[in-house]
């Protein structure tokens, strides 16, 4: 039987090799076809998992939001996520996911935890065209053992189901807080890669309070694709690919090939080595900026602070500057 210890350290290694863990958990009956369906979270988002403990009702608290609990001390706003995808439970809401992301702490309410499944992000599809809401980033195919049809999980994005909870007048990108816009090679742009909806509407706006031109990406693997043919493009023009990208901003999280990925897939081409890249995540912890350093990645910047992103590429674009 493997240590604690083992487990810990098995799961932190998975994010040099294009594979994490999925928490597969069902939410009740989908108001549409009746059926139970399979949804998941990457592991290294939750914290931990309990029975329901008893939620207090919180007076004028938003839909969808059940209450707070009282955990060891820590007091923890629970949500609805049955009642915010749309779902019933038969059973009732038996368990609470603890999660941490985005700088905050939350609990999510669900009926059931089936189990945690290891994968590589090459079985997960982005869900951008299909007909979600913008709740689901993507589709893990898992594959069945005995040779059944692979089973579908739909990988929520706990990022904008929170932030839809929370909404409010504030401007999420302010641009008096940015500061003085930040210059670049003309004809340079910006790389970004993110599969969250509102993520990448984020990233835009505080680019475009920058003074950054950019090209936004959906996953690793567009962004991956759009950095060779743009290399590409600039040696045919006789420039290098510099001349062309300034910087890659990139997610950890992402269908098809993830953040970790990318960046070392960047670093390790002696084409793209000086390519300055900043991770982007709401995944933080000492674990994952381990994992930042070991692939080569100039800057870590938990989700989302603009200012804190702003003061990064503009440091790391300094930098870039007096090393050529």
């Amino acid at each position: 039987m493997k240590s604690v210890q083992q487990e810990v350290d098995e799961r932190s290694n998975l994010a040099g090799t294009n594979k994490f863990e999925l928490l597969l958990f069902r939410l009740g009956a989908d108001a549409r076809s009746q059926r139970s369906e399979l949804f998941g979270i990457n592991v290294f988002k939750i914290r931990e998992i309990v029975a329901m403990p008893e939620i207090t009702a919180v007076a004028g608290a938003p839909a969808h939001v059940l209450g707070v609990v009282n955990l060891r001390g820590q007091i923890i706003q629970v949500l609805d996520l049955p009642g915010i995808t749309g779902c019933k439970p038969q059973t009732g809401l038996n368990i609470m996911l603890v999660t941490e992301f985005a700088r905050t702490t939350q609990a999510f309410a669900v009926e059931s935890v089936e189990e945690i499944v290891r994968l590589d992000w090459g079985q997960v599809l982005s869900s951008e065209h299909s007909a979600g809401s913008g709740m689901v980033t993507s589709i893990a195919r898992l594959q069945d053992e005995h040779g059944a049809p692979p089973r579908l999980a739909q990988v929520l994005d706990v990022e904008t189901i929170l932030r839809n909870l929370t909404e409010s007048d504030r401007m999420d990108v302010n641009p008096q807080t940015i500061g003085a816009r930040i210059r670049i090679k003309p004809g340079a742009v910006v790389l970004a890669a993110d599969d969250s909806v509102v993520a990448r509407a984020l990233i835009e706006q505080g680019l475009e309070a920058m003074g950054l031109p950019f090209i936004m990406t959906k996953t690793g693997r567009e962004a991956w694709d759009q950095l060779s043919a743009i290399a590409a493009s600039a040696e045919a023009e006789g420039k290098t690919v510099y001349d062309k990208v300034a910087l890659v901003v990139t997610d950890l999280e992402m269908p098809e090939m993830d953040g970790f990925t990318l960046t070392r897939n960047i670093k390790k081409q002696a084409r793209f080595a000086d390519m300055p890249v900043v991770i982007h995540s709401s995944l933080s912890g000492t674990t994952n900026e381990e994992h930042v350093r070991s692939v080569g990645a100039d800057a870590y910047v938990a989700k989302f602070s603009a200012e804190d992103l702003a003061a990064t590429i503009r440091r790391i674009l300094q930098r870039q500057a007096m090393a050529t």
